[in-house]
């Protein structure tokens, strides 16, 4: 299986943070690059589908709803981002955190600053919903009987 990039990584974290901890962690950054909406945030819907058994045969689980945002920075570089819900200004922020991580010059102190302490809130999220997850794990046996 193929490695994502650094790029997808940080598109995934961002995607998955939540607008006020993101916030928190922009704010003190006090980044003001100027940039243009190619396509301003806009909310829609889309289609999630999943696998029986993860890996057995598609159905259509239900329809979840999305904002995406594109913004250019000065210099014509593109940020792109998807997030779940209607959060428009969460969209627009993670477009241009997008943009500014393609910069050498911005790319190590976002990367420090906000996606190092978001990924790892992420994976501290993930390990304890799988704690809950297997607390309730049950585990079924069959007993062989000895007369056949």
């Amino acid at each position: 299986m193929k490695q994502p990039t650094a790029r997808q990584n940080w598109l995934s974290v961002l995607a998955h943070s939540d607008a006020s901890v993101l916030e928190a962690h922009w704010q003190p950054l006090r980044l003001a690059p100027r940039f243009e909406c190619v396509r301003p945030a806009e909310t829609g819907l889309t289609r999630l589908q999943a696998r029986m058994g993860g890996s057995g045969k598609r159905f259509v689980m239900g329809d979840a709803t999305v904002t995406r945002a594109v913004v250019k920075l000065h210099d014509g570089t593109l940020g792109f981002s998807y997030v779940l819900g209607r959060d428009k200004a969460h969209a627009e922020r993670c477009a241009l955190i997008d943009a500014l991580l393609q910069q050498p010059e911005t790319q190590a102190l976002i990367a420090e600053k906000v996606i190092a302490p978001l990924a790892a809130l992420r994976e501290e999220q993930r390990q304890l919903r799988a704690r809950e997850i297997a607390s309730s794990k049950v585990d079924f046996f069959t007993l062989v009987r000895g007369d056949n």
